[in-house]
């Protein structure tokens, strides 16, 4: 199993500082902000990984990066051609890259506290479609929010950024897929916003009954904002501070 991660877009929420350096290259804690999905993919033995980004901070990924020797796992780049395009579009550019495996999709902004390895393996079981992680919060408007059966635990539908969200949860920026996502994305029209995306491509999973769920038990932010990066930071230095003193 691959991973993907995906570390473009403009970091229009964290102007003025993102004007000159890609927001996943400031700290969270002690490391970069792209450290942190890098290191949860290789606890879940996912070595082998894709970094999509933009050709302006590319060779900068590169410099603090290079192929992921250090990190002890395998990196490779790739460049987001058509920039601000959408999430969906962006996971295009891993169709080579993937082949025939399923694989797992987190956005670099995403600090999150579980540990992958659970969700991992029952989408391996699972036979086929796709799974997201989910996770209550305070603030669902900003997120993609689904509207949830969970006596028989199904998603029935996500609507991104409602007004009067369904429930009090959103789908964090980690989704696994099966390599069929591609085609799904290839048929895709763009939204209101010229995007292609990632919440109609899980429409669609959802409208044939292949859309899997998990909750995540732990911490998660999305640390896209000066907010939410504190926050984050304060999270990591908080953990910290709690092992040093354990």
């Amino acid at each position: 199993m691959k991973g993907i991660i995906l570390a473009g877009g403009t970091g229009s929420r964290l102007k003025p500082i993102t004007n000159y350096i890609n927001k996943h290259l400031l700290p969270v804690g002690p490391f970069p902000m792209i450290y942190w999905p890098i290191l949860k993919l290789k606890e879940a033995g996912i070595e082998n990984i894709l970094i999509i980004t933009n050709k302006h901070h590319l060779s900068s990924f590169i410099e603090l990066l290079g192929n992921g020797e250090e990190l002890k796992v395998s990196i490779q780049f790739s460049i987001q051609k058509n920039e601000g395009r959408g999430i969906a579009d962006a996971l295009m550019c891993a169709k080579n890259y993937i082949g025939q495996e399923k694989f797992i999709v987190i956005l670099g902004d995403n600090i999150f506290e579980d540990s992958l390895i659970p969700y991992i393996n029952l989408f391996q079981k699972q036979e086929m479609g796709a799974r997201v992680l989910l996770k209550d919060v305070s603030d669902p408007m900003r997120y993609g929010v689904p509207q949830l059966d969970q006596s028989n635990k199904q998603i029935l539908s996500i609507i991104e950024k409602p007004v009067n969200p369904p429930s009090s949860y959103c789908v964090t920026g980690i989704y696994m897929y099966e390599p069929q996502v591609f085609k799904l994305i290839e048929n895709l029209q763009p939204s209101y916003r010229n995007e292609l995306e990632i919440t109609d491509v899980n429409n669609l999973y959802i409208a044939e009954s292949r859309l899997e769920y998990d909750i995540l038990k732990g911490w998660w932010i999305d640390a896209g904002t000066h907010k939410s990066l504190f926050q984050a930071n304060m999270h990591v230095y908080d953990k910290k501070r709690k092992e040093d003193i354990g």
